[in-house]
């Protein structure tokens, strides 16, 4: 009996449904906030079978190699701006400026015209909402991250934050 995993982004959680059947096309309702239409995840599953004795593996998994020296830099990037994440103001422009700043640094990505001077003007101290209402259009066609709502917005702020962290995780196990 197969166990599906279904992410709520309202809740930003991940929830698992067990199916009496292989079911590949229903998509059932949040059970917490009763969300019409869930993500489907790509759920985690393991194979023992010739695999070495758990008790012996390296920690966290991977081969025998120690990671290279760009994912040792990523990792420790990562980890920084995670703990910078959890302490950022984010009423505080001058602040959300210096953590796209490190975003965009440790990520690699290039910052276009538009978001340079946002980001200029935001350590001056200007409010993110007039300048994201100034440059909308112009951050948009510059935004890596997809088609969420732009990072100098209260709604783009919030959704950011929340997607920072990782999804919890609910461990019940609901009817498909």
């Amino acid at each position: 009996m197969p166990i599906y995993e279904f992410y709520c982004p309202d809740c930003h959680t991940i929830f698992s449904f067990l199916s009496a059947r292989v079911d590949t096309t229903t998509v059932p309702k949040c059970p917490k906030c009763a969300r019409a239409a869930l993500e489907r995840q790509v759920s985690r599953f393991a194979i023992s079978r010739g695999l070495p004795d758990p008790s012996t593996a390296r920690p966290g998994g991977g081969s025998d190699e120690p990671p290279s020296p760009q994912e040792e830099q990523m990792m420790r990037a990562m980890e920084s701006l995670a703990s910078d994440a959890e302490s950022l103001d984010e009423n505080d422009p001058r602040q959300m400026a210096g953590f796209l700043r490190r975003l965009y640094g440790s990520a690699d990505l290039p910052v276009g015209p538009a978001m340079e001077e946002a980001m200029r003007r935001m350590e001056a101290g200007e409010d993110p909402d007039v300048i994201d209402e100034e440059l909308g259009d112009r951050l948009e066609s510059e935004m890596p991250f997809g088609d969420d709502e732009s990072p100098l917005t209260k709604e783009g702020r919030m959704k950011w934050k929340s997607r920072r962290r990782p999804p919890l995780r609910d461990e019940t196990l609901y009817s498909l």
